[in-house]
């Protein structure tokens, strides 16, 4: 799976659907207008939902409920992670990842613009609050 770097300082939830659907940002972007998800919404990043209807149409099973992180060994081979969790006037938010481990090992591909590589393998440094298993 190639990184996509998100285009919009809110659009990592974008960025993510289109790692997971092989598309580009642009392409991922413009079906998410047409289900009416927009990254300047703040429920892409403090709610599942957008998230959830954008992969839902494209086909891309993920789980129903989030599963708190309990460390990278027990995570799925494909997950959605929330990292930067924080909460904001008792509204929680964060920054959506990509999680893979194939035959290239385990890394995460982050969308955040500005990264030298969006594709880590600094775990110590990347602090999951929960993820999304996803399946193909």
């Amino acid at each position: 799976m190639k990184p996509v770097v998100q285009e919009e300082v809110t659009g990592c939830g974008i960025a993510c659907v289109a790692m997971l659907s092989n598309r580009s940002y642009a392409q991922a972007r413009k079906i998410a207008s047409g289900l009416g998800v927009f990254a300047a919404d703040p429920k892409l990043w403090s709610d599942t939902g957008h998230v959830r209807k954008l992969l839902g149409h494209l086909k891309i099973n993920v789980a129903k409920v989030e599963k708190t992180f309990a460390g990278w060994h027990r995570l799925p081979d494909c997950a959605l992670l929330a990292i930067k969790w924080h909460q904001e006037k008792g509204i929680p938010f964060w920054h959506w990842t990509v999680f893979i481990r194939d035959g290239k090992g385990s890394y995460v591909l982050d969308p955040k613009k500005g990264l030298k590589n969006n594709r880590r393998t600094d775990f110590g440094r990347i602090k999951p609050k929960w993820f999304l298993e996803v399946t193909h």
